[in-house]
């Protein structure tokens, strides 16, 4: 007899749930094929675990250990659709969190820089990855908000947490036509997703659309 409390699910109802995840991607407009594509073939419900995991299919952000949250899936694909990423790019994700954005990122970038300052998020998500033959993300327990100075310039940044501005520190490590993007706000209720494309001359700024992220924090987490 199986430890696991959850109902099983059947092949057909998982279909089911599957195809509906994709229709609410859509819906909620992520049209890009690649990563529709992408995230089709990584499965959410790896990344979601204990008594939420039934509810992975569906979408809305899900909590996960030392209190962070999976984002809901329309906005990891919206976030990786505004990226723009390209099969050569190099990639630095800030927020490991449980490793499904950075998953996703692997199936259409060269290389995925993911960090988090909660080392158990690391440990778990870096065990996922191996289980998944996902060899070209690197993970590594640092203090996001300095980003990765030693590996960069980057192609693309991706922040999964809100800081008041983007970080300067950030902006710093991204190449000329590079691009990056990441919630702001000064409150958690106030927030727009916003791109950043780093020019010759200087940043250029795009508000997207309105979110709700948790906090970028400074420093690294006592877990």
């Amino acid at each position: 007899m199986s430890d696991d409390p959850r109902p099983e699910i059947s092949p057909e109802e998982l279909a089911e749930r599957k195809m509906r995840f994709l229709f609410a991607l859509r819906s909620k407009g992520v049209t890009d094929a690649r990563v529709l594509n992408a995230m089709e073939k990584i499965d959410r419900g790896l990344f979601v675990r204990g008594i939420f995991s039934e509810r992975a299919y569906e979408d809305m952000p899900l909590p996960i250990a030392c209190g962070q949250t999976i984002s809901q899936p329309s906005v990891v694909g919206l976030m990786t659709q505004a990226l723009q990423v390209g099969p050569r790019d190099t990639v630095l994700e800030v927020g490991t969190g449980s490793g499904y954005q950075a998953a996703v990122l692997s199936l259409l970038v060269r290389r995925v820089y993911t960090v988090d300052r909660h080392r158990r998020l690391v440990r778990e998500a870096e065990e996922l990855f191996r289980a998944l033959n996902m060899a070209n993300i690197v993970t590594l327990a640092s203090d996001g908000s300095r980003g990765l100075p030693e590996q960069a310039p980057f192609d693309r940044i991706l922040v999964t947490a809100a800081a008041e501005d983007p970080p300067g520190s950030l902006l710093s490590q991204l190449k000329i036509g590079g691009i990056m993007v990441l919630p702001v706000g000064q409150s958690d209720t106030v927030q727009s997703l916003i791109r950043v494309k780093r020019l010759e001359t200087g940043f250029d700024y795009e508000e997207l659309r309105p979110v709700r992220f948790v906090p970028l924090v400074e420093g690294m987490a006592s877990d």
